[in-house]
């Protein structure tokens, strides 16, 4: 196993007199020889396998859009567990498939599109007896994987952090990875969000998590909206460029959408003075690297 715990060292660091360290949950492999399932997508998706093989459940079926690291995961761990996979995705066929999606078919998920309003429909209102008279019997995992199990197992995240940081920084896509950090953090820490998407609506979704898994919304959170470049897919020349210089400055990897928007914030605020001197910052990896080839096919960059 490889140092999951990296201490980010730059001049500006020193200057500023601030420590970052990135928690590196996109090496933590748990199923051996198997890289496609880490980060916090296996945190969401271990309990859920578990509670799917004790129902007796065979079938696993999700919805996701065409480049969701959420979809390649779950495609990954149904393989590895003997299960089958069913991804409902956002949006018309594309073909040639993406490298997503080609990941997926080869993993044996059976891939089903779905129109943009009826997704959204669908998402916001599911009805699993509607789901399984059309797909079968099966094990339902909402967009982005994110459910109370999936809340439970991102709470085991800061379980393997051997530092005591005042702020804790986490991407956020569906919310599920922070209510579970937010769940799991000491009251006199900050937990700072990056949404990967354009938007006020998340804070509203990450109470109704945090009120529905443990009855509480703790108060020592918040969401920085500035750094979604756009939205989900978008990305701008200078996230590109930052996600170049820090692989070759600090030899680590961000993928464009969730880590490097991250990342990108977190450097900019303490350039701003955000933390006071002496803060310890704790930034989570939360993988996602998938999504690189797809980017650099789709938008002719280079990450």
């Amino acid at each position: 196993m490889p140092a999951l715990l990296q201490k980010i060292n730059a001049d500006f660091l020193d200057e500023k007199m601030v420590q970052l360290y990135l928690f590196r949950d996109d090496l933590n492999t748990p199923i051996v020889d198997n890289p496609h399932i880490a980060g916090n997508k296996w945190r969401k998706l271990k309990y859920n396998i578990q509670k799917a093989k004790e129902e007796n459940h065979d079938t696993l079926l999700t919805m996701g859009g065409a480049y969701s690291n959420h979809i390649h995961a779950t495609a990954a761990a149904g393989k590895a567990f003997n299960l089958k996979t069913i991804g409902l995705i956002r949006g018309e066929e594309h073909l040639p498939l993406n490298p997503t999606l080609q990941f997926a078919v080869e993993n044996n998920m059976q891939i089903h599109y779905i129109k943009r309003s009826k997704y959204r429909s669908q998402r916001e209102h599911i009805l699993l007896d509607q789901l399984e008279q059309e797909y079968g019997k099966c094990y339902y995992l909402p967009e982005g994987g994110t459910n109370n199990l999936a809340i439970k197992g991102c709470t085991e995240i800061l379980n393997d952090i051997n530092i005591n940081p005042n702020y804790i920084c986490c991407p956020c896509g569906t919310g599920g990875t922070i209510s579970g950090i937010i769940a799991s953090s000491k009251s006199n820490q900050k937990v700072i969000g990056f949404p990967a998407l354009k938007g006020d609506f998340l804070s509203k979704e990450v109470e109704n998590l945090l009120q529905n898994y443990q009855n509480s919304i703790p108060k020592n959170w918040q969401l920085c909206t500035d750094y979604h470049f756009g939205g989900y897919a978008k990305i701008k020349p200078q996230l590109i460029n930052f996600i170049k210089e820090f692989k070759q400055t600090q030899n680590i990897p961000l993928d464009p959408i969730y880590t490097g928007k991250m990342l990108f914030g977190i450097y900019d605020l303490i350039k701003k003075d955000h933390f006071p001197k002496e803060s310890i910052i704790l930034a989570i990896h939360t993988g996602g690297l998938q999504a690189i080839a797809g980017f650099n096919q789709r938008l002719g960059v280079d990450l």
